[in-house]
């Protein structure tokens, strides 16, 4: 397992990690197999998602504040994170992806982000390799 570290400088924000991972993979030789990165906290998440119009990202977060605002009298959670925590369970802890030649398997429009709820912090992820059989 690897561990990678990031700064999040605001509050929510989607941070393009998908360098990062193949830094990491053709750092370590991975070859063949399948790489999964896995968010140890409960306000981020880590998603698969469109990575040539910043928009997207831009609409994402106000689908997400829009679906989960950040205040509501009924949210009984004492530190006042609920929609981070929310939020983070709507896109997921972990991803898998494919890993063929060295080279991370994504679509011509993919990209890998850590997604920050809860910010600003110093968060980490985890990175694992499982090698193909060949």
């Amino acid at each position: 397992m690897i561990e990678l570290s990031l700064p999040t400088n605001e509050h929510t924000v989607f941070i393009p990690v998908t360098q990062s991972l193949q830094k990491t993979a053709t750092a370590n030789g991975w070859k063949d197999g399948i790489l999964t990165v896995y968010i140890p906290h409960t306000t981020a998440a880590v998603c698969i998602q469109e990575n040539a119009d910043p928009d997207v990202v831009k609409d994402m977060i106000y689908a997400l504040e829009k679906a989960v605002p950040w205040r509501d009298p009924h949210y009984a959670h004492s530190e006042g994170n609920t929609a981070a925590h929310v939020k983070a369970a709507m896109l997921g802890s972990s991803i898998q992806v494919i890993v063929q030649d060295g080279h991370l398997q994504l679509g011509t429009w993919q990209g890998v982000y850590f997604c920050e709820f809860d910010g600003p912090r110093a968060r980490t992820f985890w990175v694992t390799f499982n090698p193909s059989g060949k």
